[in-house]
């Protein structure tokens, strides 16, 4: 294996998820396609001209079980440089981030936030 390739997320409002990792977190679209056999749309995205996310919409998909340790992918996670900064532009996108934690193995510090659907989005400074 060389890297991960991508995350695959699937959303249950679309426009609103799109808005969200577009806009809030600033992915970059690469494609956007509507696939009509499925009802469903795909769109690639991008950070720092890397792919990295796969938003799916489906008709009716089921519910995150809980939060954060249903069984899966448990939380994506973003490296920062500055985590006081990526908190206060959250907040200015009406984004609220946890507390502020310490890593007890690196003594780094990181949060979360959470996707329209609740996925949790961990923001890991450097």
């Amino acid at each position: 294996m060389n890297k991960v390739h991508h995350t695959a997320i699937i959303c249950s409002n679309y426009e609103i998820s799109k808005k969200f990792y577009t806009d809030v977190l600033g992915l970059e679209i690469i494609r956007e396609v509507y696939r009509k056999e499925r009802q469903s749309y795909k769109l690639d995205l991008a950070l720092n001209g890397n792919y990295v996310i796969e938003l799916f919409s489906f008709p009716n998909p089921p519910k995150r079980p809980s939060r954060p340790e249903a069984c899966g992918l448990r939380h994506l996670a973003f490296e920062v440089d500055d985590l006081d900064k990526i908190i206060a532009h959250c907040k200015s996108q009406h984004v609220i981030a946890e507390p502020i934690r310490i890593d007890e193995h690196t003594h780094k510090r990181f949060t979360f936030i959470a996707d329209p659907d609740e996925l949790p989005i961990e923001f890991y400074e450097k």
